[in-house]
């Protein structure tokens, strides 16, 4: 599912996230700053070995949730552009489950949204990670 306007591109896929898209997306004459954030599965937390992670949504609700989150930033920061793509399904160690891209003129609101977004993304966005290991699988959070 995309949501594309000339500013605005969220994606959620089942295909393997290209960042340097994003950043190529975001770029314009004005945008002093692009930052970048890109979550990558891990193979352990504290307590055990993952082998991969599972990504589900309520993929509707998740792209209405990740619009509010837009709309917020862009009343808090001049924004140029936002982009923000996640993966659903299975994602592999080192491999990316979402990429945030935001370009803005000035480096401190490019790396302000950029945190606000993963930030609002982890506590409301309808997106569940379940850890796959030798010893199971657990429902673990939202969003990795």
């Amino acid at each position: 599912m995309i949501v594309n306007t000339p500013n605005t591109y969220i994606e959620l896929t089942h295909n393997d996230l290209k960042p340097n898209k994003g950043v190529l997306w975001v770029q314009g004459d004005g945008s002093g700053a692009i930052n970048v954030f890109i979550g990558s599965v891990r193979n352990k937390t504290a307590n055990k070995l993952i082998q991969h992670l599972e990504f589900e949504a309520h993929e509707s609700m998740a792209l209405k949730e990740l619009n509010k989150i837009v709309v917020r930033c862009q009343e808090k920061w001049p924004i140029h552009k936002i982009w923000i793509q996640h993966r659903l399904g299975l994602v592999e160690i080192g491999a990316y489950p979402v990429v945030i891209c935001v370009s803005t003129a000035h480096r401190a609101a490019s790396f302000a949204a950029c945190q606000f977004i993963i930030d609002e993304l982890k506590k409301t966005v309808p997106i569940w990670k379940k850890e796959l290991s030798a010893n199971g699988e657990e429902w673990v959070s939202a969003t990795p």
